[in-house]
């Protein structure tokens, strides 16, 4: 069990950590004399993203009364980008739904492991490890992805790259279901991923022990369809919908659906 720090000291904590904290007014939900407070979202981005990737996403989960924390990716290795965003969630009072995208689904596959205030799990066109496996393991392990033919590497000096997409090919490798305009801010603005990050094997996964639901981009061109499926199908997935023509930003192409898949877990039971 662990120290929880008052709400406003919480959401102030939050705010410094992730740079990116939407937070919707109240949280509550009263029934008679019953008070039920709804579950924060917590949303961690994925390689060549950042929490702007979410915003579509966040606007429609404050519009049902969710408060929201999109906390910041530092992309640098997965056992460390899991503890991270577990001082993230460390800070946030109360129940807990988390939700990944792409790289972002191993960090919380790490970042929820033990944690007995995150009750669900929502994969969005993300990874789902178990011990041992790594992202590149995973988007291998299904014939169908491009992204390393359009990957440009930046040496940092100590042996390992930073991957970026390159500008001309992010549309198509990326975001091809998104406007060419805000695709391109999209490209100009990715954050890269170092390469040992995508290579690190992960730890116990939390999906073992906590509900997790998928969605499933049907034109994705980072991970494998069919490796989303199969990571769906072994982690007993309460609920995988798929969006046929979405591509890898599904998030930003189509927040809605996302939104509803993030709703639907938090109010399982």
């Amino acid at each position: 069990m662990r120290v929880r720090i008052s709400k406003v000291v919480a959401l102030a904590a939050a705010i410094v950590l992730t740079g990116a904290v939407s937070v919707a007014g109240t949280s509550a939900a009263v029934a008679g004399t019953h008070v039920r407070t709804k579950p924060t979202i917590v949303l961690v981005h994925g390689a060549f993203a950042d929490s702007a990737s979410w915003s579509g996403v966040i606007e429609r989960l404050q519009q049902r009364g969710y408060p929201v924390v999109a906390a910041s990716n530092p992309l640098r290795g997965l056992s460390s980008d899991a503890a991270y965003v577990r001082t993230v969630i460390n800070s946030v009072p109360g129940p807990i739904v988390l939700a990944g995208h792409s790289y972002g689904g191993a960090v919380m596959t790490n970042a929820a492991a033990g944690d007995p205030d995150v009750k669900a799990l929502v994969y969005i066109a993300a990874f789902a490890p178990d011990k041992g496996e790594s992202a590149l393991e995973l988007s291998n392990k299904f014939p169908g992805s491009t992204l390393g033919d359009t990957l440009a590497p930046v040496p940092l000096g100590d042996g390992t790259n930073d991957l970026y997409i390159r500008p001309e090919l992010f549309r198509r490798q990326f975001a091809a279901d998104v406007s060419k305009q805000q695709a391109s801010l999209m490209a100009a603005t990715q954050r890269p991923v170092r390469d040992a990050a995508l290579s690190e094997g992960s730890g116990d996964p939390a999906w073992k022990k906590i509900p997790s639901w998928f969605l499933i981009a049907g034109a994705d061109r980072n991970i494998p369809v069919e490796a989303q499926r199969w990571m769906a199908d072994r982690a007993g997935s309460r609920a995988t919908i798929e969006i046929r023509k979405a591509s890898h930003a599904v998030s930003v192409s189509n927040p809605g659906p996302v939104a509803d898949l993030i709703v639907r877990a938090a109010t399982a039971r």
